[in-house]
This record gives structure tokens, C-alpha cells and sequence, in this order.
């Protein structure tokens, strides 16, 4: 009887520290214990989706759970950045955002989420930035002559894009406003096609990262005149910065980073942004990105978010100054 009455007491003891009902452990201490889903607002086999799946393959590792990439294109990006705005803030259902991200509500007269309040930043993953082309029948051999010659004929230059509100686009929009020229915008859909285009002659001149146009440029079918970073990529160290080129203010990286849906868990997303922290110090994860043109780099939660609200207000003066074409 005493044995019995004594394993009741510890029973009681423990019902009422830990509660009826009550997990042993939260949510947050639990995660992942499933698959994580990371949608990519894009097609297959573009930067965007690249990257998500290094990230996908080295999150798998370190959370000890898998992880998947999940394309879900359209509108602009905004069908699959509108999915993770409504899914659930477990951790379980990540977006692997872009320039674009940042861009939407300058972009669409009306969005079905707002970047700011209904997501969390997590961390960004690296920066890629972008060498302004053009065809070799362009008789321009760097900025100063380009702009002067846009100047000259404004309105009458075209270029190529991969798209309203894709980094190429954007990338020229902004540097008109800078140099105060005008040129006409011919959308795409991709980069692709918009560089086959101005290969081809049928257009001459776009701004693209470097890994797709570097052939074409050691092989004079492109002139590169500059590229858009601070400092100068190792691989093409001939072409200047736009910095250098007479415009010390302009620099711009299509960036790429994880958010999440808002009111996600601090600890899921201090979770998350440590893996991500360490996989971006990887040499492996490291030349995977340089190889793409880009470099590393992470971020606090609160930088990423931070950029973003930099970025919204950022593109909404664009828009306004440069009568960007929205929708």
C-alpha cells in the first residue's frame, strides 16, 4: 500500500509540473521534426532556384531533417510569395526571395501580402551583381559613351530585359533615373531570350550577370562595359565599376535570402538563421556561389528585414522618379 500510495504522490508531482495536456517540449524546441518546403517564386534553373538549392541541401544536413525546394512561378513572383504569406508561422514554410521581393508594391498596383508586415527575415544567402553589355554594333566603348549617346537620342535607344520587375530591368530603370537618360524597355520572358536577342543583334544592350554573358564576352560576341558591385569580379577584373565609370553612388546586387511567414517563432528563426550562418562560411558552398558570379554572404534577421523596408521605399521612389512601367 505505501508503494502505491508513494508512486501516486510522484504521479500527482508530475502531472502538476508539467500540466494536463501540456507538451513536454514547445513547438519551437521540437523543430523540424518534418520536411521544411522552401518555394522559389521562380521556374527551374535560374539563379534564384539554384541557390535554394544549395540552401535546401545544406539545411538537409545541418537540421537533420529534409528539405525541399518547390517552385511556384508567376505574376511577377507574386503567386509563390503569396503562398508563403498564407501558409502557416511553424518554420515549415520558407520563401527564397530576390530583388524582386523588395520591388512588388512599386511594381503592382495591388498585392495580396505586404513584404514588410506579413513576413520575417531569416538571412540573406549571398549577392549577385550584374555587367551592363552591349552588342559590338554599338558604337560605344564604355559608360560615359553610352550615356552620352542615350542622352543624345533619347528615347530612341532600346534595351533588353528578362521581364517587368526581374533584376535586369530594375538594374536599368534605376540607372537611367542616375544618369538621366531615357531608353525604351523590351520585356522578355527570362533572360534567356532577352540575351539571345541582343546576341543576335536584334537589340543592343542589357544588363545580366556575369556566368551566362562571360562567354560571349571573352569572345567579343558582347562588349562589357561595367559591372554593377563595388569592386571589381575576379574573373572579368578588366571590366570597371559603374562606381568608376562616373557614378560613385551606384552599386546594386540582385540579393537572395530566406524570409518566413510573420509571427514565425524567434527560436525557429534564430535556429534557422545559425544554420544558414554557417553553411554561407562553407569553401564548398562559397565556390558554388562564386561559380554563379555571386558572393556569400549572410545576415541577422533584423538586416534582412531592414533591407527590405529599405528596398520598398527605395523602388516606390524609382518608380515615381523614372515612370517605371508597372502593371
Amino acid at each position: 500500500m505505501k508503494s502505491k500510495r508513494f508512486l501516486n504522490v510522484l504521479m500527482g508531482v508530475f502531472v502538476a509540473s508539467v500540466g494536463v495536456g501540456t507538451p513536454l517540449m514547445s513547438p519551437a524546441q521540437q523543430y523540424p521534426n518534418r520536411t521544411v518546403r522552401i518555394t522559389v517564386p521562380f521556374t527551374p534553373g535560374g539563379a534564384v532556384d539554384f541557390m535554394a538549392r544549395i540552401v535546401a541541401n545544406k539545411l538537409s544536413q545541418s537540421l537533420n531533417q529534409q528539405v525541399i525546394v518547390d517552385n511556384r512561378p508567376g505574376a511577377g513572383t507574386v503567386i509563390g510569395t503569396d503562398l508563403v504569406a498564407r501558409a502557416d508561422p511553424d518554420g515549415y514554410n520558407l520563401l527564397m526571395a530576390n530583388i524582386a521581393f523588395g520591388a512588388n508594391p512599386a511594381l503592382h498596383a495591388k498585392l495580396p501580402f505586404d513584404p514588410i508586415k506579413d513576413f520575417t527575415g531569416v538571412s540573406l544567402f549571398c549577392m549577385l551583381p550584374s555587367f551592363l553589355v552591349v552588342h559590338p554594333s554599338l558604337p560605344v566603348m564604355n559608360v560615359e559613351e553610352l550615356v552620352k549617346l542615350a542622352k543624345a537620342k533619347q528615347g530612341e535607344l532600346s534595351y533588353a530585359s528578362g521581364g517587368t520587375g526581374s533584376l535586369l530591368h530594375l538594374t536599368m530603370e534605376r540607372f537611367k533615373v542616375v544618369a538621366g537618360f531615357k531608353m525604351t524597355h523590351v520585356p522578355y520572358k527570362g533572360a534567356a531570350p532577352a540575351l539571345s536577342d541582343v546576341l543576335g543583334g536584334q537589340l543592343a544592350i542589357l544588363f545580366i550577370p556575369g556566368p551566362p554573358a562571360l562567354s560571349h564576352i571573352k569572345s567579343n560576341r558582347l562588349r562589357a562595359l561595367a559591372v554593377t558591385s563595388a569592386e571589381r569580379m575576379p574573373f572579368l577584373p578588366e571590366v570597371p565599376t559603374i562606381g568608376q565609370s562616373g557614378y560613385p553612388n551606384f552599386e546594386m546586387y540582385d540579393w537572395e535570402g530566406l524570409v518566413a511567414p510573420a509571427k514565425t517563432a524567434s527560436a525557429v528563426i534564430n535556429q534557422l538563421n545559425a544554420a544558414l550562418v554557417k553553411i554561407v562560411t562553407l569553401p564548398e558552398v562559397k565556390k558554388l556561389i562564386a561559380d554563379q558570379g555571386a558572393f556569400a554572404m549572410s545576415s541577422t534577421p533584423e538586416e534582412l528585414n531592414s533591407r527590405i523596408k529599405n528596398e520598398v521605399a527605395l523602388w516606390l521612389e524609382m518608380v515615381k522618379k523614372g515612370n517605371i512601367q508597372t502593371e
